[in-house]
C-alpha cells in the first residue's frame, strides 16, 4: 500500500512575514495613488478625508493614512496599520477617530477598502433644510438605547447608477442613507451598522461627507466616483431649478 502524500509544507514564518510586507507595499502604493487622485479632484481639501484598505481579515488590520495630514502629499513611510480596536500597530502616525467607522463598515459589509471624502456636493446636500433626519426604526442598544437620526437621498433613472455593483439598469431607485453627525465616533459607528447592509456601497454623514466602499480598492474608487457624480448632478439640478423659478417669477 502506497504511503499517503505528505501534507503541504507551511511556509516558514520568515516567508510569511516577507509576503505580508510585500502585500503592504503593494496596497500602499495603490492607496497613495488613490488618495492623490481624490485630492486632485477636490474631494479631500486641507487634511480632510480618511482612506483605508483591508490588509488582513483575521485578525483585522487596516492600512491607512494617518490623521491630520494633507492627503495629497502622503508618502509610503507615513502610512499606518491599525488593528480591530483602531490602535496603531505599525507606523508612527496617529489614527483618526473615524477609523472606528471604517472598521464598522469592513465588519458589516466585508469591504476591502473604505474611502471617506469631504466634497462640496456631499456636504451641501446633506445639509438641505428639507432633508429631515428622522429616527431609524432600530434602537441603538450599544449606544444606550438611543435611536440614530437618519434620512436618505434617492436617485433613479440615471445611467450612472449602473456603475454601482449589482445594478444592471438605469430604471432603478437607489437610496443613499444620510446619518446625523456625532463627535462620539463609537456611538456614530454603532448607529451606522443597521444602515450598512442595505446601503448602496455608500453612507452620507450630514454636514460632514461621504463614505464609499467596495470589495477591493478598485471597486471602492469606482463606487466613490459614481456616488460623487450622483451627488454633484443632484446639486447642479437643484441650482438649475432655482434659476428656472427665478426666471419664471421675473416674467
Amino acid at each position: 500500500m502506497d504511503a499517503p502524500p505528505p501534507w503541504p509544507a507551511q511556509p516558514p514564518l520568515e516567508a510569511q512575514s516577507v509576503s505580508r510586507e510585500a502585500e503592504r507595499e503593494r496596497l500602499g502604493e495603490e492607496l497613495l495613488a488613490a488618495m492623490a487622485d481624490i485630492h486632485r479632484r477636490g474631494w479631500c481639501d486641507g487634511t480632510g478625508g480618511n482612506f483605508s484598505c483591508l490588509l488582513r481579515s483575521d485578525p483585522i488590520e487596516l492600512l491607512m493614512a494617518p490623521s491630520g495630514v494633507d492627503k495629497g502629499s502622503v508618502e509610503r513611510a507615513n502610512l499606518i496599520v491599525v488593528d480591530g480596536d483602531a490602535a496603531v500597530i505599525h507606523g508612527h502616525g496617529k489614527a483618526s477617530a473615524e477609523t472606528l467607522l471604517h472598521l464598522a463598515i469592513v465588519q458589516s459589509t466585508g469591504a476591502g477598502a473604505v474611502l471617506h471624502t469631504h466634497s462640496q456636493a456631499a456636504t451641501l446636500l446633506s445639509r438641505r433644510p428639507d432633508l429631515q433626519l428622522l429616527p431609524t426604526r432600530q434602537p441603538m442598544q450599544e449606544a444606550g438605547g438611543e435611536e440614530a437620526m437618519s434620512a436618505s437621498i434617492d436617485f433613479e433613472n440615471l445611467e450612472m447608477l449602473k456603475g454601482l455593483e449589482g445594478i444592471t439598469t438605469h430604471g432603478t431607485r437607489v437610496r443613499l442613507p444620510v446619518l446625523a453627525n456625532d463627535q462620539d465616533l463609537r456611538r456614530l459607528s454603532d448607529q451606522a451598522r443597521p444602515l450598512l447592509p442595505a446601503a448602496p456601497w455608500g453612507l452620507l454623514i450630514a454636514g460632514h461627507g461621504l463614505y464609499a466602499w467596495g470589495r477591493d480598492l478598485a471597486m471602492a474608487r469606482r463606487h466613490l466616483e459614481i456616488l460623487e457624480f450622483l451627488l454633484e448632478q443632484r446639486w447642479r439640478e437643484m441650482v438649475l431649478e432655482t434659476f428656472r423659478r427665478s426666471d419664471h417669477n421675473r416674467r
